[in-house]
Formats: structure tokens, C-alpha cells, sequence
């Protein structure tokens, strides 16, 4: 159950990193960090659906083996918190073009 338990967070890190990938050049714009390595995020954005998906199917699957082998009580604290940041990834992509505005406007 631990390696399904890593599994769920690493993909809802690599998610919510992937769903940044638009936002955060501009934030690091922002601060004054810009320069010409910033166009790495974007072969990085062509991906972000693809694993925003993977990412929640491996986070089901985690719920899934959990509730199977009657552990999800025990595991609903690290379940919830790996599920919250696949959530936040998704609201971050579908709204990456409101973000980006606003940190437009605050240059």
C-alpha cells in the first residue's frame, strides 16, 4: 500500500508542477528571475493534460486498493491531501488564463 501511497503523491506533485508551468514563468517574471531559460515550460505545458490525467487515475487507484485491503481509515489523511493537490492542479489549468491576465496586469 506505501508504493501506491508514494505513487498518488508523486503524481499529484507532478500535476500540480505541471499546471504551474504556464503560471510560474510569470510569477518568476515578476520577481525579476526572467531570461531566455523560460521557454523550457513550454514543451512542458503540450504535456500537462496527459499527466494531470495520469495523475488522477493513480490517485483512484489509490483510493481504490485502500478501501480493498481496509486501510482507507488509516490512510485518509495522505488519500485526501494527494487528492487536494490533484484538485488544486485542475483548477490552476482551467484557470491559467485568468492567472496569467492577473499577473499580467500586476507587471
Amino acid at each position: 500500500m506505501q508504493k501506491y501511497l508514494s505513487l498518488s503523491y508523486l503524481g499529484s506533485v507532478s500535476a500540480l508542477g505541471v499546471a504551474t508551468c504556464c503560471v510560474l514563468p510569470m510569477a518568476l517574471m515578476l520577481l525579476g528571475l526572467g531570461g531566455s531559460w523560460l521557454a523550457v515550460f513550454g514543451k512542458i505545458a503540450a504535456a500537462s493534460y496527459y499527466v494531470l490525467a495520469t495523475s488522477s487515475v493513480l490517485i483512484a487507484v489509490s483510493w481504490l486498493v485502500s478501501f480493498r485491503r481496509g486501510s482507507a481509515n488509516r490512510l485518509k489523511g495522505w488519500l485526501a491531501g494527494s487528492t487536494a493537490l490533484t484538485a488544486l492542479a485542475w483548477v490552476v489549468v482551467f484557470n491559467e488564463a485568468r492567472i496569467n491576465d492577473y499577473l499580467i496586469m500586476q507587471m
